[in-house]
């Protein structure tokens, strides 16, 4: 009974040590995602915060720096889809040829979300404050890490 019960004691010992040690192993893991989930949200804050500024200063091409640079960037406006960065930008230039159409732009995040560990989704509003009358609208955009850091891969914006 003395050997039964010792061999009890040893058994839930290891069993307490070995949870012991994986809840410390997960807290660091969650604590290391964590600091790289901040990184990512601080990246992809600082590009909508350059896109920004270069709207309200009426740089249409560095506005577009946010976006990925390929014809595999979808943007989808009340006209519908639009293919490719190129097409993007001249999307862009035509219906805001000018500082008096573009005004002056703010983001509000509503919700920033990874979708795994090289994309993120993006859900915010936009707002326009323009001489020619004020717009505002909602966005959702996808994110990508490239070598080139965080660009936008699909941007749905109405």
């Amino acid at each position: 009974m003395k050997k039964y019960l010792l061999l009890l004691g040893v058994l839930v010992s290891q069993i307490v040590n070995a949870q012991t040690t994986n809840t410390t192993k997960s807290a660091r893991d969650i604590s290391i995602v964590y600091e790289q989930e901040q990184a990512n949200i601080k990246a992809i804050q600082a590009i909508l915060d350059n896109q920004i500024t270069a709207w309200n200063k009426g740089d249409l091409e560095a506005f577009m720096s946010g976006y990925l640079k390929s014809d595999s960037l979808v943007f989808i406006g009340k006209s519908g889809p639009t293919y490719g960065y190129d097409n993007t930008l001249n999307n862009y230039k035509k219906n805001y040829p000018d500082a008096s159409h573009m005004g002056k732009l703010n983001f509000e995040i509503v919700s920033m979300k990874p979708l795994g560990g090289n994309y993120y989704f993006v859900i915010g509003k936009w707002y326009l404050k323009r001489t020619v009358g004020d717009i505002n609208g909602v966005y959702t955009l996808v994110l990508r890490n490239t070598k080139d850091g965080w660009k936008i891969i699909a941007d749905h914006s109405s």
